[in-house]
């Protein structure tokens, strides 16, 4: 039994409660009230609704990926990240708990190595794909092949492409629509105000230098497969932003490195990634391609590798890289304290 005072007539009052299935007895000073089965039922599914409309549902956006198709996300329970970039943003923005599988390119950072693995970006299976039963996969706009990406669409699975342009706009971009889509906006911008200083530090340090190096960036796969950086390229993209000069501008993408090519070009530099450099038996291998012994990186024992994904994919921590690229290029420029430059290959 509830028991509480009123204010209104009894006439006026009675007549609400009969509206509402309620009995009401009334003593000297107050009314007492009985509620009936019928007024319970009411007021539990009155509640229900009140509850459905103030608690928050699973928020549902929809967004254009980079190939032009709309996605509607609606759960981030179960997410796949295919790019290295992708995934090492949603750590760097805290969402990491989101993810449940990434491609195998992603191996930074290292608590990467505690998720299920799938094939690298542009190698995807549906079957590997669909065999973690994603709420949603965010892949590079690189991630293929065409027919995997339907086969997967055609499944319902919710995949949206990002940005895999490989520039500072980019990086940014790709950032802040990861933000929106975890609702982690705030650490988003955080990120590229990081990112921000660091390539300012750079710009700086360009500014106080008088002469740039001409850098050969070779891509490797063992002694048989060396190709060299054109216009075009993430790799010339970095050299550029480190104060270096791409040693080929005269066509687009990757070549196949000559030896008559290389001697032309004669590069001060030579800049590899560390998978590359360690494909052809290291420094000693590279020393022994054709042409580059007689350049003047060789003879100045100037040449240098990166961690590829660290150097090439323009993730969050691409300011950082950069600046590990001047340190490179131009030993002794004063840079800040939070350069954490490496020494060596």
């Amino acid at each position: 039994m509830m028991k509480f005072k009123i204010k209104s007539s009894p006439v006026e009052f009675c007549g609400e409660a009969t509206k509402l299935d309620m009995n009401f007895v009334k003593s000297t000073t107050e009314w007492k009230f009985f509620p009936s089965d019928g007024f319970v039922i009411k007021a539990f599914a009155l509640l229900i609704m009140l509850f459905a409309t103030i608690l928050p549902a699973n928020a549902q956006q929809t967004y254009t990926g980079s190939d032009g198709v709309e996605v509607t996300i609606d759960d981030l329970s179960r997410v796949v990240s295919i790019g290295s970039a992708i995934t090492e943003t949603i750590y760097a923005i805290g969402a990491e708990d989101h993810l449940i599988a990434v491609d195998e390119s992603s191996t930074f950072p290292g608590e990467t190595e505690n998720l299920t693995k799938v094939p690298f970006t542009r190698n995807l299976s549906a079957e590997g794909l669909l065999s973690v039963s994603p709420s949603v996969i965010l892949a590079s706009a690189a991630a293929g092949p065409p027919t995997v990406v339907n086969q997967v669409r055609g499944a319902g699975i919710p995949l949206l492409k990002l940005t895999a342009d490989e520039t500072v706009q980019a990086a940014f971009e790709r950032t802040r629509q990861l933000g929106q889509i975890f609702e982690n906006e705030e650490a988003a911008e955080q990120l590229i105000q990081n990112m921000k200083a660091d390539l300012d530090i750079a710009a700086n340090a360009r500014s106080r230098v008088a002469e740039k190096p001409t850098v050969l960036f070779i891509y490797a796969r063992g002694a048989n497969m060396l190709m060299v950086a054109g216009n075009g390229t993430s790799a010339k993209t970095m050299i550029e932003l480190a104060g270096g000069e791409n040693a080929f501008n005269s066509f687009e993408g990757y070549k196949p490195l000559t030896a008559e090519a290389v001697v032309e070009a004669n590069p001060d530099v030579i800049l590899m990634m560390n998978s590359g450099i360690q494909s052809v038996g290291g420094k000693e291998g590279v020393l022994q391609t054709p042409g580059v012994s007689l350049t003047k990186a060789a003879k100045k024992e100037r040449i240098y590798s990166m961690d590829g994904a660290y150097l090439l994919n323009f993730g969050p921590r691409v300011g950082e890289a950069v600046l590990d690229l001047i340190a490179k290029f131009y030993p002794g420029v004063e840079l800040t304290e939070n350069l954490q430059a490496s020494e060596g290959p």
